[in-house]
């Protein structure tokens, strides 16, 4: 409650300034003139210029503010480690419990550090107290207190920059003898040719106390979740890891050390390198046999292919050819049917034979070669028509083991409509090709179909009556397709408004050269901010459930529904930096998730050293929940309204506020009424008393 003396004039501001000078000068003029009762006479005057000022006592109703202190809690990823997260609980609980019994003081409890989940890198505490105290004015701002493990990586730089004046505090958790290993990423190659050989360069530190010591320790090299090495290293040491590239897309590598006894954590034993593998210029050999229409199709196709190194031979001349021609007026080069097919098949990655009818170029010998090149990781593509379908087939050949689609001998000449089969709408090659969504699909007809049937593989495309058009195969360790008829040129000419050509020719081409992506069966995992979402290709009509597992060990349990014909997907959230496993049974995937070295496990031991500096210079303290023992330390709450120093053993200081709002006014008027009136009569009968003796 304050009082204090307002004016309310009852004249405009010049009338009274004129009829205070007008009452000194009166009272000066009859003061020297000796005017008996000139004091009374100069007193009524005083009155009335005071009554016309219209002065009153005010009464003002404040209710005091409370001081705001913001308490931010570290829910960072090195908080859950040991017992941290239960000291946190516990003396959040006890500080809760000392504000309540202080009066004055409003206290804000604000979680952080995490970020968003795992796509945080390293624990933000500053920024979250800087946004709970935004909408405070600086005098209520009694201070802050932090309650972490004291690995805060947004600390300012000086204490102007937190915005307040008042005190800042740190409550450290975590004990001061703890001990950790850690191994960390020093450098690492992004890309890597496939089928080469990559240095990976690690640091393995150990802290805390008692650590230092020189024994070697087990390095554990997994490449996609299976163990490809294994090393020995020092503490302290350097190590360049070399690791091969062994497929296109992603390889994931994960380097793993054995824990430290007593550690803290062993999360931060183990990184990940993820490396793109990048294939030199795919190498295809396409031989054209018997000349026809649609010749040129796969050749402009894989020229139009900047990943694609092409060697094409047509055979225009077969070696039983004989017209008289002498050999030096000849202009055509001779088929290095050694080199290609003895000397160098390994060099390719996929063989073309587009309508090749056996003529006695290659022999048997070759086929032979060809068949064990496909068991050994090759690709063999055989574009057939009439040729595929006489006795002169490469079905005749030693090659036929390996070929998923057996000749009957028979020709179906027909216009029809090349359809996707139920397989096929499920294979990553055919599904969702463009045009197939319509009744009949919306491209043109073809006019020839070798009649065969499927030994082995699957069929993707198929023609009249269901007879197979498209039929894909593993043999081994490589691939073979087989298209059944040479009219796919009508596509490309844009007969009957054409159809999608390129599209299921360069799938096809890349899937029997093994790309990631075309797989038909096959398990990913990705991230995508703060979740991983694990897809699961396959030409099987049903999925079951996926295993994930989380860093930390624990497991969670998806099921996945479909999202188009053969591909299934589920997504779960990512709370934690670090390596994430999908498993399905048979297959397994994993993904990173955050930064290769996370500042958050950069160092996990719990310091009140970085938090100290800044924390002195606003007068506060420093001290940890809890030592060596168990038992929690809550300090004492203070208030105090000024001081350099807001901590000592056993306490710590917050400001307190001499803020308040107002809720109400009581005016008073000196002059009004009764009062005014007696005063201003007493005055004048004073002086009218005194002139009259």
């Amino acid at each position: 409650m304050i009082w204090s003396l307002s004016f309310s004039p009852l004249v405009p501001d010049w009338a009274l300034v004129a009829a205070g000078a007008i009452a000194v000068a009166l009272a000066l003029a009859t003061a020297l003139m000796r005017v008996p009762g000139w004091p009374l006479r100069g007193l009524a005057m005083a009155l009335l210029v005071l009554a016309l000022s219209g002065p009153a006592i005010e009464r003002e109703d404040r209710e005091p503010l409370a001081s705001v202190v913001s308490l931010i809690v570290d829910d960072s990823q090195s908080q859950r480690l040991s017992d941290r997260a239960d000291q946190t609980a516990e003396a959040l609980e006890g500080l809760r419990q000392r504000f309540a019994a202080l009066p004055g003081y409003e206290l804000r409890v604000v979680r952080a550090g995490r970020g968003e989940a795992a796509t945080a890198d390293g624990t933000a505490l500053f920024s979250a107290l800087a946004d709970s105290l935004s909408d405070v004015p600086p005098e209520r701002i009694g201070g802050a207190l932090l309650l972490t493990d004291g690995q805060v990586h947004d600390i300012p730089e000086r204490a102007a920059d937190l915005g307040f004046t008042a005190p800042l505090h740190a409550l450290i958790t975590g004990r001061p003898d703890e001990t950790d290993r850690r191994l960390a990423i020093d450098r690492a190659p992004k890309f890597g040719l496939v089928g080469s050989t990559q240095t990976v360069t690690l640091q393995l530190q150990d802290r805390g106390t008692g650590t230092g010591g020189g024994d070697r320790v087990r390095l554990v090299v997994r490449r996609d979740g299976d163990t490809v090495a294994t090393l020995q290293v020092t503490p302290g040491a350097t190590v360049d890891v070399p690791v091969e590239i062994a497929h296109g897309g992603q390889n994931i590598f994960e380097f793993a050390v054995d824990p430290l006894e007593g550690e803290l954590t062993d999360l931060n034993n183990r990184v990940v390198v993820t490396i793109d593998g990048i294939r030199e210029n795919l190498r295809v050999l396409l031989v054209s046999g018997s000349p026809h229409a649609g010749e040129r199709t796969w050749r402009n196709l894989l020229k139009s292919d900047a990943s694609v190194d092409l060697v094409h031979f047509t055979i225009l001349r077969p070696p039983d050819k004989q017209d008289g021609t002498p050999i030096n007026q000849l202009s055509l080069i001779a088929f290095p049917t050694r080199e290609l097919f003895s000397e160098k098949i390994d060099e390719f990655d996929l063989i073309i034979f587009d309508r090749y009818e056996r003529r006695g170029v290659l022999p048997l010998l070759y086929f032979d070669n060809i068949a064990r090149y496909v068991q050994g990781g090759g690709a063999v593509l055989v574009a057939g028509g009439p040729d595929y379908a006489d006795a002169g087939s490469l079905f005749r050949t030693p090659l036929a083991p390996v070929l998923p689609a057996e000749p009957s001998g028979m020709l179906y000449e027909e216009p029809f409509r090349a359809a996707i089969s139920t397989t096929g709408e499920r294979h990553p090659v055919t599904r969702r090709l463009p045009g197939a969504e319509s009744e009949p699909p919306a491209w043109s007809r073809w006019f020839r179909l070798v009649d065969a049937s499927v030994t082995t593989g699957e069929t993707l495309m198929t023609g009249p009556d269901d007879k197979p058009l498209l039929v894909l195969g593993r043999e081994g360790e490589g691939r073979v397709a087989v298209l059944l008829s040479d009219h796919v040129w009508l596509w490309a000419r844009g007969y009957e408004g054409g159809g999608p050509h390129v599209a299921l020719l360069r799938r096809l081409a890349h899937w029997l050269m093994k790309e990631p992506d075309l797989e038909e069966e096959a398990l990913r995992l990705t991230s995508r901010g703060a979740e991983v979402i694990a897809e699961r290709q396959t030409i099987g009509e049903s999925v079951g459930d996926m295993t994930l597992t989380l860093p930390d060990g624990s497991t969670r349990t998806l099921t996945p529904s479909e999202v188009a014909p053969g591909l299934w997907r589920a997504s779960s959230p990512a709370p934690d930096l670090g390596l994430y496993a999908v498993e399905d049974g048979t297959r397994k995937a994993l993904v990173h998730v955050g930064p290769p070295n996370p500042r958050e496990f950069t160092d996990v031991l719990s310091t009140p050293e970085k938090l100290a500096p800044i924390v002195a210079e606003t007068g506060g303290g420093v001290m940890r929940v809890t030592d060596a023992g168990d038992e929690i330390r809550v300090p004492r709450i203070v208030p105090m309204r000024r001081a350099d120093n807001f901590a000592g053993d056993g306490w710590i200081g917050f400001r307190t506020s001499d803020a308040s709002v107002l809720k109400g006014i009581d005016r008073y008027p000196l002059f009004a009424g009764l009062l005014g009136l007696a005063l201003l009569l007493g005055a004048v009968t004073a002086m009218w008393y005194r002139e009259g003796r």
